[in-house]
């Protein structure tokens, strides 16, 4: 089945509106999440990622041709981008259905872009459909191993404050055999712990004949 040539929208205005909902509908096919900020004062048309791993995308549109290639003006409104507008600037060529995703730095302080999809030398060739730029500036998506992030099991106090973690003379054996700790898990079982954890702490020995139940 032919592949049908996508309708050139000759107002501008629409032409970049609908050049915004093709980007997003890509994006969502590369497993990209994307984002979409409030009113129209940002410097930038997108925010795709994940927390921790944001990065924001400045989307154009062209459909002029220029010896033998395509040509896109890189201004808003009517101004030159300053520096750290965007992380990345997508220009979509309509005519031949391309994407090109370039990183801000490369295109910065310029005016206007010049590409030309059949040239094996074409100075932005690299960044034809490089979705992975902005997959790898999302992030993978995986939860961070961040050990300052509350782990299951050793949180659920009050408000959320962690819990003291019993620190036995079997679990530290287990520790140094390689093995996980074990964490108690009711509540009278945190609460001896952490009293023997706090006598370990100031040195105070348990009074003679008391037993672990106290």
């Amino acid at each position: 089945m032919r592949k049908r040539k996508a309708k050139i929208i000759e107002d501008k205005k629409r032409r970049g509106e609908w050049a915004e909902m093709q980007f997003m509908a890509r994006a969502a096919e590369h497993g990209l999440p994307i984002s979409k900020p409030w009113g129209e004062t940002s410097s930038f048309d997108f925010v795709v990622g994940m927390p921790r791993h944001f990065a924001s995308v400045q989307v154009k549109s062209t459909t002029c041709r220029f010896k033998g290639g395509y040509v896109c003006t890189v201004r808003g409104g009517g101004v030159r981008y300053v520096a750290g507008s965007f992380d990345f600037l997508v220009v979509y060529v309509v005519p031949e259905e391309l994407w090109y995703i370039i990183p801000a730095a490369i295109v910065q302080g310029k005016d206007r872009l010049a590409f030309f999809p059949r040239s094996k030398k074409a100075k932005y060739g690299r960044y034809q459909e490089a979705w992975h730029l902005l997959r790898e500036a999302a992030g993978s998506g995986e939860r961070s191993e961040d050990p300052r992030l509350a782990t299951p099991g050793r949180s659920g106090g009050a408000g959320g404050e962690e819990m003291p973690v019993a620190e036995s003379a079997e679990s530290g054996a287990e520790q140094a055999a390689g093995a996980a700790p074990k964490y108690p898990e009711n509540v009278l079982g945190r609460v001896r712990a952490s009293m023997e954890f706090a006598r370990r702490q100031l040195g105070l020995a348990r009074p003679e004949g008391q037993d672990e139940d106290g």
